[in-house]
């Protein structure tokens, strides 16, 4: 007796929005809308979006405006993050796409009177037998797109399409060399004024009083506002704004903070802390083999800021008991949830926009902003307000990525292989998006009259790649192991997602002691991960990498080379990593190799930034990042105390993508950071002989890693 086939299903950002006319409009003069829910945040997203959308549509890409996400107009798909954005919106744009083709079809055939099956779409024009022509525009007061997708429609096959699978070029980038408005911190408004909120520089210090005299002299002066601990200004232009809240600031009385761990000894400190523990995953081996010996190591990541290169920034505007924001927020319906809370507001009476901002690798500021203007437009008369943070606001109160203290003992048995394995992460939680429960996650709802508590950062479930576990369940075939998180349940320096979330850490723990234990069987590091390796893919890439880097260079003086792997998320982009560094002096990365596969790679010039992009900053974060604070708050406030690569010291690098067009696409944002700080660690030890447990991998680290080498 044959099983049917399971019926189709819809994509999930499809299921939650499944309104046509949400995602897809024609309008009068000839173009196309896509209104994805996913945003820009240098990705390049809406570029493949927008490949997606022309091959479904047989239009040219040039004819398709790509809509920015607004929660007036578009598709509530939740946050674009974990490189979920071609998965989820791709999927549904995908299958949106080719259902409005099919009903534009059936409206022709009517109007033509030839069978839909005979008819051509060519950039919108539909035509048939005997040259009858109509076109999408023609049609379009005959088709209702108000209508609920189906899963009916079939998309076409890869070899079908002609613009997914090619390099194109970025459709946001004209706007950006032209200098025409498309970052938030370049768009004015009618009535424009500008704002500033005072913080504290002692950590977890509240405002008790404010002599707002020296603020109230200031020229240009619009409004003080003050709700409990939350105070700010709002001035006709930047320059009063400034000298406002310096002004505030002289006046600013605080209580006493909250004392910060010892920024030396984070590993203790994250271990002593009260945690919630989760067995991730075990596996057991029949039957059991006893060790001949046990190798144990720590590995350690620090709190990393996100750095981005222009601080966050809003606008504001009040009509009534309606307001608008502009923000750069990854989310911008789970920002209006969580501002509905903090104004007891209906969330249909906000609107939050989404502007581009210069820079996003994760929950930075921008949503803490946005808040802010929020607050600060209440005082404006109806005026916009325009808020920019500082550097020093951006470094010292966004949230950061979490610092990570990471033990693995692998059990060797008399030939050294691996008989089992445990690894177990302290680590803070990496989320705490706003939108996601009962309370407010912005800064400013913990300073206003009434406070609502910090949340204390939880992280993803392990279905959606899990947070400070991710990617630690390894890939490999070993036989036996157990994975446990160990999630603080304090949390004095806050913390939110960080592109990657736990994998970059847990990647580098991983890889550098495979790298160990084949150094001690005297095996080549890719012979021995290969050796381990059933994925076929997973394979391919540590291959082309070392086939595309000429493994194994020949041994020079002063330098090395290593290798690092993994798939993200375990169920992402597969990556591997070759690193060649100099280390005569400092570490310098001279050459990055890299290896993708994220199945059918839409827009392969986009992959290729991506894995770059990842690369240059994973490096960064090997050799320079780390945020410094004392017992008092955070130190490393500005570009010199808190270094990032710059652009003389950018490696090259180099990256081949694998195409698998038959096999759905994932994201490749962050596919590279763990591969890469793996390889670079492993590349020290190759050219060295010493293995840094610790990142940042600096000369003091090198040093002290050197001094504990038996």
């Amino acid at each position: 007796m044959s099983v049917p086939s399971p019926a189709p299903k819809l994509p999930v950002s499809l299921i939650a929005n499944p309104k046509l006319s949400s995602w897809v409009r024609l309008t009068d003069d000839g173009r196309v809308a896509i209104s994805p829910g996913k945003v820009e945040i240098g990705q390049g997203i809406v570029t493949a979006l927008a490949q997606i959308a022309a091959d479904e549509l047989d239009v040219e890409i040039g004819r398709i405006d790509m809509i920015r996400a607004s929660t007036a107009t578009s598709p509530n798909e939740g946050v674009t993050s974990g490189s979920l954005s071609i998965q989820q919106s791709g999927r549904a744009l995908r299958q949106v796409c080719a259902e409005v083709r099919q009903r534009f079809l059936r409206a022709a055939s009517e109007r033509l009177g030839v069978d839909a099956s005979l008819l051509d779409v060519d950039d919108g024009t539909i035509s048939g037998p005997g040259n009858v022509r109509t076109s999408y525009w023609e049609l379009m007061d005959e088709v209702s797109l108000d209508h609920d997708a189906t899963a009916g429609p079939t998309a076409k096959s890869a070899a079908g399409r002609t613009v997914a699978g090619h390099s194109v070029q970025r459709v946001d980038i004209p706007d950006k060399v032209f200098a025409r408005p498309r970052f938030i911190h370049d768009l004015a408004l009618p009535g424009l004024v500008h704002g500033r909120v005072l913080r504290p520089d002692i950590s977890g210090a509240r405002l008790i009083a404010l002599n707002e005299e020296a603020a109230r002299a200031v020229p240009g002066l619009v409004a003080i506002v003050r709700d409990g601990g939350f105070a700010g200004v709002v001035a006709d232009n930047e320059a009063a704004a400034d000298v406002a809240l310096k002004g505030l600031r002289k006046g600013a009385t605080w209580s006493a903070g909250e004392p910060l761990p010892d920024e030396d000894d984070l590993a203790g400190f994250l271990k002593s802390q009260p945690v919630e523990t989760t067995v991730i995953d075990t596996k057991a081996a029949e039957p059991a083999r006893k060790p001949a010996q046990t190798l144990r190591r720590q590995y350690t990541r620090p709190y990393i800021a996100h750095a981005s290169i222009a601080p966050s920034c809003a606008m504001a505007q009040w009509d009534g008991d309606r307001v608008h924001v502009w923000t750069h927020s990854q989310g911008v319906y789970l920002l209006r949830a969580d501002l509905a809370i903090v104004l007891r507001l209906p969330a249909e009476n906000i609107v939050v926009e989404h502007i581009e901002g210069a820079g996003c690798y994760g929950h930075n500021a921008a949503d803490d902003v946005a808040l802010d203007a929020v607050l600060l437009a209440k005082a404006a008369g109806g005026r916009p307000v325009r808020v920019q943070w500082s550097r020093h606001d951006e470094m010292s109160h966004a949230p950061f990525g979490a610092a990570m203290a990471i033990e693995i003992e692998a059990d060797l048995d008399a030939g050294n292989e691996i008989a089992g394995w445990r690894h177990a992460i302290w680590s803070n939680g990496h989320a705490a998006r706003p939108g996601r429960a009962a309370q407010p996650a912005l800064l400013a709802a913990t300073e206003i009259a009434n406070p609502y508590p910090r949340m204390i950062s939880t992280n993803p479930p392990a279905a959606n790649g899990g947070g400070g576990d991710r990617n630690s369940v390894p890939l490999y075939d070993f036989p036996a192991w157990t994975i446990t998180s160990h999630r603080l349940l304090t949390m004095p320096v806050r913390t939110s997602a960080l592109r990657t979330l736990g994998g970059q850490g847990n990647v580098f723990a991983i890889e550098s002691l495979l790298d160990e234990i084949a150094a001690l069987r005297g095996e080549d590091p890719i012979a021995f991960r290969l050796r381990h390796l059933r994925d076929e893919r997973a394979r391919d890439v540590i291959s082309a990498a070392a086939r595309r880097a000429g493994w194994k260079p020949q041994k020079q003086p002063g330098i090395g080379h290593g290798v690092g792997f993994a798939r993200y998320k375990n169920m992402g982009a597969y990556c591997a990593a070759i690193a060649e560094i100099e280390g005569t002096d400092d570490i310098r990365v001279k050459r990055l190799t890299l290896a993708v596969d994220v199945g059918e790679a839409i827009n392969p010039d986009g992959v290729v930034n991506q894995i770059e992009g990842g690369a240059i900053q994973a490096t960064s974060w090997v050799l320079k990042e780390r945020v410094r604070f004392d017992r008092t708050g955070i130190t490393s406030t500005s570009w010199t105390d808190y270094p990032i690569l710059t652009f003389s010291e950018v490696p090259a690098v180099d990256v081949e993508i694998i195409q698998r067009r038959e096999i759905e696409p994932v994201g490749a944002g962050e596919a590279a950071h763990g591969p890469v700080t793996a390889a670079i660690a492993n590349a020290v030890y190759d050219c060295l002989g010493v293995r840094v447990h610790d990142l940042p991998i600096t000369r003091d680290k090198i040093i002290a890693a050197m001094e504990r080498a038996p």
